[in-house]
């Protein structure tokens, strides 16, 4: 019995010791969309100051496809050794409605920490003459074929999303899919699509230099960066909420003592006042917390993106 308790102790040491001079090398930190979007945003600036608080380099690897899955099954079934990292956002908990992920969603995962949440801007190309998002509403149900909404891919949560608010506002969706926020971006700007909800991370910079314009945020509460963008809620689709959120996960089965590290360095990144400031900038409030806050609200999450598939009738995508 004692030789079982040193033996327990002895390993409980050794992975304190590994937590404590981790990292020893890069870490990978998966994008599993194109870069220039929301998700490609929050992780580059965790990369940077995370490689800065530990010593060496987070290095961001973007691999968009099949609505962000993709590139997060690679991350998961990486060694659980925490020089693979991953980073979500809602579109992990949708993925399981519409794709045949090839992993548990929540079995397969460490969660790691909550970084931020805001709402997804509703914005038309400036040709669009819409001054509102009722006027979108309305040109939508009298010509439907006069408005497309770009998607961050067929089946993401960005879909789910705009299949929701149409479902609710009472019009046929018409919608372009594209390998994540930057790409529908740069098409919406160009005009081959005109419509879009897109992250505030990376859509606010382009309302503010005018190659967009916006019409409503889809959180409950008006954007601090925009206070005065109303919300889809008060302006024409009374009770649409859409909370848009980014996590860390890493592989199931990554110490605890390490998990337990990042979560600490990640959670102090967020309390400094320049991260805070430069989150509201982009529309966003960091958020923090423990890693099972994380897992609850992903496994909320599915639940709820399973339910609007249904409704809209997505198909599960091969």
């Amino acid at each position: 019995m004692r030789r079982l308790a040193a033996c327990v102790l002895l390993a409980a040491t050794a992975c304190t010791v590994a937590a404590q001079s981790y990292p020893v090398k890069p870490v990978k930190l998966i994008s599993p969309f194109a870069p220039g979007g929301g998700t490609d945003f929050i992780a580059r600036l965790l990369a940077q100051q995370l490689s800065s608080a530990l010593g060496q380099q987070f290095i961001v690897e973007n691999k968009p496809a099949a609505g962000g899955s993709a590139g997060v099954e690679y991350g998961v079934k990486s060694a659980p050794d925490g020089y693979t990292l991953t980073l979500i956002s809602n579109s992990y908990t949708a993925n399981p409605a519409v794709h045949k992920v090839r992993f548990d969603p929540v079995a397969a995962i460490t969660p790691v920490i909550q970084i931020a949440q805001g709402p997804l801007i509703v914005a038309v190309h400036p040709s669009l003459p819409v001054n509102n998002l009722a006027d979108l509403v309305q040109m939508a149900k009298a010509n439907p074929q006069a408005i497309y909404f770009a998607t961050t891919g067929l089946g993401s949560v960005n879909h789910l999303a705009i299949e929701r608010f149409a479902d609710m506002a009472g019009f046929k969706l018409n919608y372009v899919p594209y390998k994540g926020t930057g790409p529908a971006l740069i098409d919406t700007i160009a005009g081959q699509t005109n419509a879009l909800f897109g992250a505030s991370a990376s859509t606010l910079a382009h309302v503010k230099a005018g190659r967009l314009k916006a019409l409503a945020v889809t959180t409950k509460s008006r954007l601090a960066a925009e206070p005065d963008l109303p919300t889809v809620d008060e302006s024409a689709v009374p009770g649409y909420e859409m909370v848009l959120w980014y996590g860390l996960i890493a592989p199931r089965g990554l110490q605890p003592p390490i998990r337990d590290r990042l979560n600490s360095e990640v959670a102090k990144i967020l309390k400094r006042a320049d991260i805070v400031e430069q989150l509201q900038t982009d529309g966003l409030l960091v958020v923090g917390g423990s890693p099972d806050q994380l897992l609850k609200r992903i496994q909320g999450e599915i639940k709820l993106w399973a339910a609007v598939a249904h409704r809209a009738g997505i198909k599960v995508i091969e």
